[in-house]
């Protein structure tokens, strides 16, 4: 900051307190305050306080702090957001609806809370932050935030066809998959029990499809009945790309619970899409009988492509991963030893002295409930009487079903023109991706807990949090070099020999990981650290101890971190002040 004198004219000279800051490249100035009505003075003062001539305590009384609200974080994810042109994408029109999505779309990224408690975020009497000031909607309150999440409750399909024409623009790939979440209250028809994929059993639960890029970018999302079954999501999603998107050549990348043989059947084949899904364990053994899939041939190669007059039209990719071999070894083994533990106490209570186990219908109803603890009834022979008891291991069944072990095999209707074997791997891989994004939205999202009462504030909640997540995958990627993630995957897939491999971590991530400093000498940060050191740099509400002069705001001094992670978004630190 500096004090500049302007000429004007015939009246006395403006005294002004300016600011210099660079911003793409440039230096720019900007007044902060207007002190032509201070006494000469106290101006040589604050003249010679700026120059660090004199100690600052000398003006310690002229200016008082009134207000610091955090306002790094903020700026970071409203200038990604901007720069995404998501604003464009909500409505190409400004309005305070519009800007209190983009505030509900920020504050879950930097700040997930209840709607009541975004709107004591935005308050101005009440601000956790600078994001109600700089939008303008320090006025709002929760029922401002619902009628806005009703609004873009009937633009979802809007944002959602301008996304698609962004990120799955041609013939591409796009990857679906199904998650749940817990729901609290009863009122809501979108609540019913089902089989819980977030951990949360008992409860009543929405269900929730999400559509993505191959890269991983969330294009649309949409919410079911909690009781809906993962295969019967796939028609509406179908309809979805063939009629809405209108994408000319596509494929539908889902797992073998998903893209099932009647879902390829009824909805996927018809609408002349292409897909890409996997064989069931049963089916593989099937290959395995028939002679299709030698498995003397993985001894040389991991995959390799087979054909099979079952699935006439199609191609059929066979891969053998070790790793998941021996996991799936060392947990079939485990479950094996865990029930013949719970098998012997059994068979020691029916053989002991006193009081001993009796009735073939008791023994078989404990026997019963630990085959079905573990499911492992299908790998032990047992033989139950009144009085005695019996089980073994079926040694060939369990060597048998060990030979299939890390065995899939993956199944499509793309030419090899299209795709290679090894991408056929890559790109069923590539579903990884949007389980990233289900644990996104489990977890640093919060899309629980969901308390709404209508099914239409249930499917507009579930679409700000794709929103949310479409900015932070952004800035994720956008912030790599900074973060515990590789920011240099290209040199680490070029080093795999094979896309059945495990995947590694280039060199630059490994460096990271070791020294937990970046190649500038930074700290590394998880992405929600990051959020927490920029909001450091915080909004100041300078008021000037002369009642006749105008309040202004001062902007934290980035420190190298902040000033690095800013400069790698390419948005000013500024926003909203300057």
């Amino acid at each position: 900051m500096y004090v500049a004198t302007v000429p004007n004219r015939g009246s006395p000279p403006a005294v002004l307190l300016r600011e210099s800051y660079r911003e793409g490249g440039k230096v720019k100035n900007r007044t902060l305050a207007n002190l032509s009505h201070w006494p000469e003075p106290k101006v040589e003062a604050l003249r010679l306080v700026l120059k660090g001539t004199t100690p600052a305590a000398d003006l310690s009384s002229s200016f008082e702090i009134a207000r610091s609200l955090p306002h790094g974080h903020v700026a970071a994810v409203l200038g990604t957001l901007r720069a995404l042109g998501l604003e464009d994408l909500i409505c190409t029109q400004p309005s305070r609806r519009r800007d209190l999505v983009t505030a509900m779309v920020v504050a879950q990224v930097i700040d997930p809370a209840s709607k009541l408690g975004t709107s004591r975020g935005l308050r101005k009497e009440t601000a956790s932050s600078s994001l109600g000031e700089v939008l303008e909607v320090s006025s709002c309150d929760e029922d401002d935030l619902y009628d806005a999440m009703d609004w873009i409750g009937e633009r979802q399909a809007r944002v959602e066809d301008a996304l698609a024409s962004r990120h799955l623009e041609g013939g591409t790939l796009v990857l679906y998959d199904v998650s749940s979440a817990a729901f609290e209250g009863r009122t809501c028809p979108l609540g019913a029990l089902g089989h819980p994929k977030d951990g949360v059993r008992g409860r009543l639960q929405i269900v929730y499809g999400l559509l993505t890029s191959a890269e991983g970018v969330p294009v649309a999302i949409e919410v079911f009945k909690g009781n809906t079954g993962d295969p019967t999501t796939v028609g509406s999603q179908v309809k979805k790309i063939k009629e809405r998107f209108s994408i000319s050549h596509v494929c539908v990348v889902g797992d073998r619970g998903m893209l099932t043989k009647a879902r390829l059947r009824d909805d996927v084949v018809p609408a002349e899409l292409d897909y890409l899904t996997a064989l069931r364990a049963p089916e593989i053994k099937s290959l395995v009988e028939a002679g299709a899939i030698q498995l003397g041939l993985f001894d040389e190669q991991d995959l390799f492509e087979i054909a099979h007059p079952d699935y006439e039209g199609e191609r059929l990719v066979a891969a053998k991963n070790p790793l998941l071999a021996e996991e799936r070894a060392r947990k079939r083994e485990a479950l094996l030893a865990a029930t013949e533990r719970e098998l012997e106490k059994i068979a020691d209570a029916v053989s002991r002295d006193r009081r001993p186990l009796r009735g073939q219908d008791a023994i078989a109803l404990r026997v019963g409930k630990v085959v079905n603890r573990y499911k492992m009834a299908k790998h032990f022979s047992i033989e139950i009487a009144d009085a005695s008891f019996r089980f073994s291991r079926k040694e060939d069944q369990i060597a048998a079903e060990a030979a299939l072990d890390g065995i899939y095999v993956l199944r499509t209707s793309v030419s090899d023109d299209t795709l290679s074997v090894t991408q056929v791997v890559s790109s069923y891989k590539a579903l990884a991706g949007v389980e990233r994004a289900f644990r996104a939205f489990n977890t640093d999202l919060d899309i629980r807990p969901i308390r709404h009462r209508t099914e239409e504030r249930v499917r507009a909640h579930v679409f700000l949090r794709m929103l949310s997540y479409y900015v932070t995958f952004h800035m994720e990627r956008a912030l790599a070099p900074m973060l515990f993630k590789d920011d240099d995957k290209e040199s680490a897939e070029q080093a795999r020999t094979s896309p059945v491999a495990p995947a590694q971590r280039s060199s630059s991530a490994r460096r990271k990981m070791t020294t937990k400093r970046t190649v500038e000498g930074m700290p590394v940060h998880s992405f929600k650290s990051l959020l927490a050191d920029l909001a450091t740099v915080a909004a100041n509400r300078i008021r000037p101890a002369d009642p006749g002069m105008p309040s202004f705001a001062m902007i934290t001094t980035p420190t190298p971190v902040q000033r690095r992670a800013f400069e790698l978004l390419g948005v000013s630190h500024r926003i909203g002040y300057a």
